[in-house]
């Protein structure tokens, strides 16, 4: 999808680091294990040297203000990602995480939205203070999507499946899918 709405390969390459990060965090892994299984997969992608190098300035340990200034100011794919994990690795909890990814002068809202992802999948929606959940609109969708994302993996539906009451209901619940 990444290829789609950013014409840089570098884009491309974020949203694939971000899709892998995501997927073996639901399956378990600590982020620093989702970081080195997305750096063996990124490492043979052609173009990969801009992503790889702002990942791994991520974890560089420093203090927030300069960690984050070196990262830059998140306008680029692979800026917005570096600043996202780097908030990620150094959160004590999922609102410090957040709110250290959103408190610099660039594109915060993108950092903030992935650092959510990432700290989200990692901890958990009880993690989520409850003060920002309460006036989310559409919430109850929004659970319901996230259910239905995460469960993905594990139906079987499509041509050869034999379920087709799962088929249908699916069908009807994401037309065109």
């Amino acid at each position: 999808m990444a290829a789609l709405t950013h014409g840089h390969p570098t884009g491309a390459l974020t949203g694939g680091v971000l899709a892998v990060l995501i997927l073996a965090l639901t399956d378990g892994a600590s982020l620093r294990e989702a970081l080195a299984a997305a750096k063996l997969i990124l490492r043979v992608e052609p173009g990969h040297e801009e992503t790889l190098r702002a990942i791994e300035l991520a974890d560089s340990g420093l203090p927030h203000e300069e960690a984050i200034a070196r990262l830059r100011q998140g306008w680029i794919a692979e800026e917005a990602l570096a600043i996202s994990i780097y908030c990620a690795l150094v959160a004590r909890n999922f609102k410090q995480g957040v709110i250290l990814a959103v408190n610099h002068d660039g594109d915060s809202d993108s950092t903030g939205a992935i650092v959510g992802n990432l700290l989200g999948t990692m901890h958990g929606v009880k993690a989520i203070p409850a003060e920002w959940l309460e006036p989310l609109e559409l919430r109850d969708v929004i659970t319901e999507l996230a259910e239905d994302l995460y469960a993905f993996k594990d139906w079987e539906i499509g041509e050869y499946s034999d379920n087709d009451e799962l088929n249908q209901r699916i069908w009807r619940k994401y037309p065109g899918f």
